[in-house]
C-alpha cells in the first residue's frame, strides 16, 4: 500500500496504526495551519469589488490606489484594520500585484534630461571616475 501511495513504509504503518486505535476519524488532517483569515470570503469578494470599481468611487481625488487608501477602505468596507505596510499582502492574496505605468509624462523633455545625465549626473555621483569625465 505504501508503494502504491507513494509514501515510506514508516508513514503507511504510522497511519494503519492510527486507523486500528481511532478510526476513520484518527486519520483526517488537523486542519488549517497557521493563524484564520482575519477577512471571511464574503468580505474579500466586498473588498475587490471596491478595488476594482476604483478610488474614486471609494471618495479619492486621484485614480491612484496607495496602501494607505487601500487600508482605509478595507476598514471602511469591513471594520477589519490593516496596517498599510502590511496591505500588500492581503493585496497579494487577492490577486493583485503592484502595477507600473506604461506611458510617460507628456510633459517629459527627453532633451533636458539627456543634458541633465551628461553634465549634472557626473558630478552628483559618488564615484571619484564619474566626476573626472
Amino acid at each position: 500500500m505504501a508503494r502504491k501511495l507513494k509514501v515510506s513504509r514508516q508513514s503507511a504503518m504510522v497511519w494503519e496504526r492510527d486507523r486500528r486505535s481511532g478510526g476513520r476519524k484518527a486519520l483526517e488532517g488537523a486542519g488549517r495551519a497557521g493563524r484564520k483569515p482575519r477577512l471571511s470570503r464574503d468580505q474579500q469578494r466586498a473588498v475587490i469589488e471596491a478595488l476594482v470599481r476604483g478610488p474614486e468611487a471609494a471618495g479619492y481625488r486621484t485614480a491612484l490606489w496607495t496602501l494607505p487608501r487601500i487600508a482605509a477602505v478595507i476598514e471602511k468596507t469591513t471594520g477589519v484594520r490593516y496596517h498599510p505596510g502590511h496591505v500588500w499582502r492581503l493585496l497579494h492574496q487577492l490577486g493583485f500585484s503592484r502595477q507600473k505605468t506604461t506611458t510617460r509624462a507628456r510633459e517629459r523633455d527627453e532633451a533636458a534630461i539627456a543634458r541633465w545625465v551628461r553634465e549634472r549626473w557626473p558630478r552628483v555621483k559618488k564615484t571619484p571616475r564619474a566626476a573626472e569625465l
